[in-house]
């Protein structure tokens, strides 16, 4: 019994000293490579003082970092570097080159490596309705292959729908390829999955934790949404499938965005998606149509920016910093999650001071508590900022929405929080193109019709267990 007594002491002690020994570790990965002072100061405290739990929670959501992604925009791959180095080409053609790009779009060409391509025709899909049925109008149509790739994707009315139209262009020999997120779709059944499969779709999860180096980064996620059909039409937005997105849930009216596009900004698109399949399965040469196509001469002028943890540059915060940093006239952001850093929240101030009219469209009804308690914090600053806030009333909003002055719009599955900054895959479809910013500005407009604007009495209004929840929940953002 004594011996058995002192074996589970050393046992004990050894689990003791592990901790310890991973506390350290990770303290100093923190100091090496820790975002911001507080945030590294804070989980230095926590690994030495606390290792037994803050350890575990730093495996988790400590690190920044998406290890062994494909980087074929700024590395190159043998399976896909061939593509970037086809579209660099083909992008020279004088049908699809922008002739003059300004100092922000050469900023945002740069952080992904990708050209600005004109010749590009882009049109509104407002609310699920429109969006699903120019999505399944266009797999209809496919020819030679379907590209989805989706966030979430649940087993109910609208998934049937659309595992169906799969399943009828696969019997037709189109090739489909569905993706999707192994945290985001937790819930689709297997049978879903299985009856694509045995149609000869191909289907994959994307596990972001499923490689020895990232074992334990379930905190990232890929949020992208996209369709493409042939090489030729490609969908991107705020949409993921789910009944809810057609307002059939107790939110009613649900209020996103969706853009379909056409040009040669969509095998942007396309490339985004390789890079995603290619990391879920190592498979790559899909047999795709990567011929620049001119939709519209001269078109609109667009570029696509896919953006992730994987990037060498924090790619969608500097894009959105720059943007912010652009705006000489108008900034209006929609987001149904604002919790922006002290960088973003600075850059915001200084375009107020600019005399630049900025507002911020959250919705009313609430999804995901802590981030909608951290946005109620910035209200008892709207004041001294000069920054105008507004509640979007008729149902929930969750448009990813950015309009600056008079040309300049994106709109994309990015939140303005710092999951979508640095943690998320994100893809944004940034326009310049007076025409159509001028449609995004009637969509918003209508849209503010339906808000009321709230500011610093709303957030004194509540009570102080409500406020204090709010900052608490305002620490919590860079693991939100």
């Amino acid at each position: 019994m004594l011996v058995l007594g002192q074996e589970l002491w050393v046992l004990v002690l050894e689990l003791v000293s592990l901790f310890y020994l991973f506390g350290i570790l990770f303290a100093v990965h923190a100091l090496y490579y820790g975002r911001t002072s507080q945030g590294t100061i804070a989980w230095v405290i926590a690994l030495i003082s606390m290792p037994f739990i803050a350890t575990l929670f730093y495996a988790v959501f400590g690190f920044y970092r998406f290890t062994g992604y494909v980087k074929a925009r700024r590395q190159g791959d043998p399976h896909l570097g061939y593509i970037i180095d086809a579209i660099l080409e083909n992008a020279n053609l004088e049908s699809v080159q922008v002739d003059k790009l300004t100092p922000f779009m050469e900023v945002s060409s740069s952080l992904v490596n990708m050209p600005f391509s004109k010749a590009n025709t882009a049109h509104l899909l407002i609310d699920g309705e429109a969006t699903f049925e120019a999505i399944f109008k266009a797999i209809e149509q496919a020819q030679s292959y379907v590209l989805v790739q989706f966030y979430i994707i649940k087993d109910d009315e609208l998934g049937q729908a659309l595992k169906q139209r799969l399943i009828d262009r696969a019997r037709a020999g189109v090739r489909v390829y569905l993706l999707y997120d192994d945290v985001g779709s937790h819930a689709l059944s297997d049978r879903y999955l299985n009856d694509l499969r045995a149609e000869g779709i191909e289907v994959s999860g994307f596990a972001t934790f499923t490689r020895w180096k990232n074992r334990f980064r379930i905190n990232f996620r890929n949020h992208r949404k996209i369709v493409i059909v042939d090489g030729e039409v490609a969908f991107v937005g705020g949409h993921n499938v789910g009944d809810e997105y057609v307002g059939k849930s107790h939110f009613g009216h649900w209020r996103d965005t969706h853009v379909e596009l056409r040009g040669p900004a969509v095998k942007g698109v396309q490339l985004a998606f390789c890079e995603d399949w290619f990391w879920a399965t190592d498979k790559g040469h899909l047999g795709l149509n990567w011929q620049l196509e001119v939709a519209e001469n001269p078109g609109t002028a667009a570029l696509v920016l896919p953006s992730g943890p994987a990037d060498d540059r924090e790619t969608c915060s500097l894009f959105f910093i720059d943007a912010i940093n652009t705006a000489q006239r108008r900034l209006w952001i929609v987001s149904p999650y604002f919790v922006p850093d002290e960088q973003v929240m600075t850059a915001l101030e200084l375009a107020v001071l600019r005399g630049v009219d900025v507002r911020v469209m959250l919705p009313e009804k609430v999804d995901h508590m802590l981030v909608y308690l951290s946005s109620f914090t910035y209200l008892n600053d709207a004041e001294k900022s000069g920054i105008r806030f507004f509640r979007y009333q008729d149902g929930f909003l969750h448009q990813k929405v950015m309009l600056i002055d008079e040309d300049i719009s994106m709109v994309g599955t990015a939140n303005f929080d710092n999951r979508s900054f640095r943690i998320n895959f994100e893809i944004t479809l940034l326009f310049v193109d007076r025409v159509f910013a001028q449609q995004v500005e009637c969509m918003l407009m209508e849209d503010f019709a339906q808000c009321r604007e709230v500011g610093r009495k709303d957030y004194k209004e509540k009570p102080i267990w409500y406020r204090l929840a709010s900052r608490f929940a305002r620490l919590m953002a860079p693991i939100q």
